[in-house]
């Protein structure tokens, strides 16, 4: 069998290669544990009451059913990963990639749940949890690198306030849980 040495080209920019190690959301599976444990309690006491009302059928046991399905695609939590350069998001159904070193805007959002909207040179768009950056530190250091290279490069002129902001309070948590863990508090 004859193997070619050429290769075929990627496109340029729009997926970096995954060089070096890849930072992961430590607190994802349990995560996942409690949107199954929370959609599985749900099913279990609409069947006890619908059963000891004495009015559960197949159909009626087929859409509670349902319904607990839709509870755990609604808390299902989005895995994020980081690697050199980007940053990425992977619900049930897509994934979204943003290159960190090529970020134009960071926006946070507030509503329900607090979000961080991250933008690219190239339109990619990402939302995720601010809460994920304080509990995953290596996250956050992949982040703040890319961000440091979008800013040297003069992409990044919206948002920089909004991630002072950010880093000034991961920093002071950070601070916190040290102090805490050394018993100077």
């Amino acid at each position: 069998m004859e193997y070619s040495d050429r290769t075929r080209p990627r496109p340029a920019g729009h997926h970096p290669p995954t060089a070096g190690t890849v930072a992961h959301d430590r607190g994802w599976a349990g995560e996942v544990r409690t949107s199954v444990r929370c959609a599985a309690a749900l099913l279990a006491l609409l069947l006890c009451v619908d059963g000891a009302a004495g009015s559960l059928t197949w159909w009626r046991g087929l859409l509670w059913c349902a319904l607990a399905l839709l509870l755990l695609l609604v808390l299902y939590p989005a895995r994020v990963s980081a690697g050199d350069g980007w940053l990425a998001s992977r619900r049930l159904l897509r994934t979204r990639r943003v290159r960190t070193d090529l970020l134009v805007a960071v926006r946070p959002l507030d509503g329900v749940t607090r979000r961080l909207v991250l933008r690219d040179l190239l339109g990619d768009r990402v939302e995720i949890d601010p809460e994920v950056l304080a509990r995953n530190p290596v996250l956050w250091h992949r982040l703040d690198d890319g961000v440091r290279q979008a800013l040297a490069g003069g992409t990044l002129r919206c948002g920089t306030a909004d991630l002072d902001r950010l880093a000034r309070r991961l920093d002071s948590e950070t601070a916190r849980a040290v102090f805490r863990a050394s018993g100077l508090e």
